[in-house]
């Protein structure tokens, strides 16, 4: 099977059928035990696409950050998060979609492409579900390296401020020294309380 490369077919042909403004959509976060669930709504400029531009699970986090940094100067990004508060009251699922059109809105764009198999309810204009889009469309790729390393980044700094958990290599993922550190350390104001785990331990201290 051959490797399939994003491009922007997609783009071309919401532009074909009338669309001025379209941006790519993906979230990252929703698997964490803890932290904000990210996303990013990204513009390209069909003159300015990065060469590389790729799925961000397909890439290195040096060429993530090289791409996000050159994407800031010749695209339009905007970046959005649902906090651990609304991922509890609402569901990790309506949380994300929440993410999603908070970064929608943030470009006012009238046509999203979105990651994934659903369209967010609230989405601030037309939009279409792409699964696998990361890896078919070039603004989608873009949007997912453009919240993974924002998100990497805001796990780095919660690291710093609650250490111990691993977060700076985990990015708030279940791995066994995060698990092994929620029993010992406890919960943190950060930790989503409706995910299993968290809501065990703190089931367990009642």
């Amino acid at each position: 099977m051959s490797k399939v490369f994003p491009d922007f077919t997609h783009e071309l042909a919401a532009l074909s059928q009338g669309a001025a403004f379209v941006v790519g959509v993906d979230e990252v976060g929703r698997g964490p035990l803890c932290g904000p669930v990210t996303a990013a709504a990204v513009r390209l400029d069909l003159d300015r696409i990065p060469a590389g531009l790729a799925d961000s699970k397909a890439l290195t986090a040096a060429r993530r950050d090289a791409l996000f940094a050159e994407l800031q100067q010749v695209a339009q990004v905007a970046v959005a998060h649902a906090s651990v508060e609304e991922i509890d009251a609402l569901n990790i699922l309506r949380a994300s979609h929440l993410a999603m059109e908070r970064a929608v809105a943030a470009l006012a764009a009238d046509f999203a492409l979105i990651d994934g198999h659903m369209i967010p309810r609230n989405l601030p204009c037309k939009g279409m579900a792409i699964i696998k889009g990361d890896a078919k469309s070039l603004s989608i790729a873009a949007a997912s390296i453009c919240a993974k390393v924002t998100r990497d980044r805001l796990m780095v700094d919660l690291a710093q401020q609650y250490p111990g958990y691993g977060w700076d290599v985990n990015a708030g993922y279940p791995t066994k020294a995060h698990l092994s550190a929620l029993l010992n350390l406890g919960v943190t104001p950060v930790h989503r309380r409706s995910f299993k785990p968290v809501h065990n331990i703190l089931y367990q201290e009642k």
